[in-house]
């Protein structure tokens, strides 16, 4: 304890002046939410490369959309109000929810013909754990929001409706974020969908053509037999 005074006191006496609060809330708005978007876009090329549409297709397509929305929500809201004993319960559940849904996700991929590489496997550790880093380093900017949910919000007449944050997030910063969205996540996984469904629905259109064939001959013969 006296250590970590006299590191203090030492910081002081230089004159600089660190603010934890401060310095961990540009790390998680500058730093690890746009680093966010960069495993995200190399799972996809990954996706792009192993032919998903041929293999797992449109459910593993699916399953990634919906971690994306597990993911994508707990931020949005974070980013429009403030951390409450509410936000911190959609925050806790959405993360448990999309490391479950992960585990889906890879045993879909393993159980088709989609071979997953180490590669990919090494981003996934990406994915999975920068929602846990992001959401402790939440918890140690508002403990005092996490000791309300521990007492279930009681004398807190705000701790569980969504309160818009008392010093919003500037507009530029906002429209950003939502454009790096867009290109990095909508587009690239959209794409991935569309292509999938586009490749379902050429295998049906073979199918149906193949039985068709197979038919043929036998309804001739039938016909024949008739006669």
């Amino acid at each position: 304890m006296s250590r970590g005074r006299d590191q203090a006191a030492e910081i002081a006496a230089t004159g600089a002046t660190v603010d934890v609060g401060d310095a961990t809330t540009r790390y998680l708005l500058y730093g690890l939410l746009p680093s966010w978007f960069v495993p995200g876009l190399a799972d996809w090329v990954m996706h792009r490369r192993t032919r998903i549409e041929d293999t797992a297709g449109t459910r593993e397509s699916l399953i990634h959309s919906l971690m994306m929305t597990e993911v994508g929500l707990p931020i949005a809201l974070t980013l429009r109000y403030e951390v409450n004993p509410l936000l911190l319960s959609v925050q806790l559940g959405g993360a448990a929810v999309h490391e479950a849904t992960a585990l889906w996700d890879v045993r879909t991929a393993v159980k088709s013909e989609r071979e997953v590489k180490p590669v990919e496997q090494h981003i996934h550790s990406f994915l999975e754990s920068l929602p846990f880093g992001a959401l402790a380093s939440l918890m140690c900017l508002h403990a005092d929001q996490v000791k309300s949910l521990l007492r279930g919000g009681r004398d807190d007449p705000d701790a569980w409706r969504l309160v818009p944050r008392r010093r919003p997030l500037s507009p530029g910063y906002l429209v950003g974020i939502a454009a790096a969205i867009g290109t990095c996540v909508l587009l690239p996984y959209g794409e991935e969908l569309v292509r999938c469904r586009r490749a379902a629905r050429t295998r049906k259109k073979r199918a149906s053509s193949d039985e068709a064939h197979w038919r043929a001959p036998r309804s001739k013969k039938l016909f024949r037999k008739g006669r």
